[in-house]
């Protein structure tokens, strides 16, 4: 059931954290920080505050947010133990009907990535298909690390923008 801007801005802090649980993943540090601006005038202002508090949080804590992402296709989704939120992403994207090419592609792609950043390729899946997911993948395995993680973040905000929009009304 979607929630209302007023009813966030209205909740109690522990009913407002539950309200915001997953939209960044496994990183409530996000919400907390935001819900201190608290009432929000709309949906930008609300992502501006999460953005803001995700920067203010630091490099390490950034790294940390991106270190909590799961991997695309990877081990969680097979073992079904990713957040419903990813869950719902990789499905809608088709990255559960990989084919079995298309899923050992993107292992070593997961793998190549890992050992070259350190953190999981992060990209807002939802409105793409596995062919536009693989070349987005290999065209940033040659960034350069500032670059990827700055594009990280960006898709780090981009999946709260895509989930706030899904959850709240108004």
């Amino acid at each position: 059931m979607r929630q209302t801007l007023a009813q966030l801005n209205a909740a109690s802090p522990d009913d407002a954290m539950a309200m915001l649980d997953g939209v960044y993943e496994h990183s409530p540090w996000i919400a907390k920080a935001a819900l201190a601006e608290r009432p929000f005038a709309d949906l930008a202002h609300l992502r501006r505050a999460l953005a803001h508090a995700t920067h203010a949080g630091g490099r390490d804590a950034q790294l940390a947010l991106l270190r909590a992402h799961p991997k695309l296709a990877g081990k969680a989704m097979v073992a079904r133990t990713l957040t419903a939120e990813s869950t719902d992403e990789q499905t809608r994207s088709g990255l559960t009907q990989c084919t079995p090419e298309e899923f050992a592609r993107l292992h070593a792609l997961n793998d190549a990535y890992d050992r070259r950043f350190g953190w999981p390729f992060i990209l807002a899946v939802r409105e793409l298909t596995r062919g536009e997911i693989i070349a987005t993948f290999e065209r940033r395995l040659g960034n350069d690390a500032e670059a990827e993680f700055a594009e990280c973040l960006r898709n780090v905000h981009r999946i709260a923008e895509l989930r706030l929009a899904e959850r709240l009304a108004g």
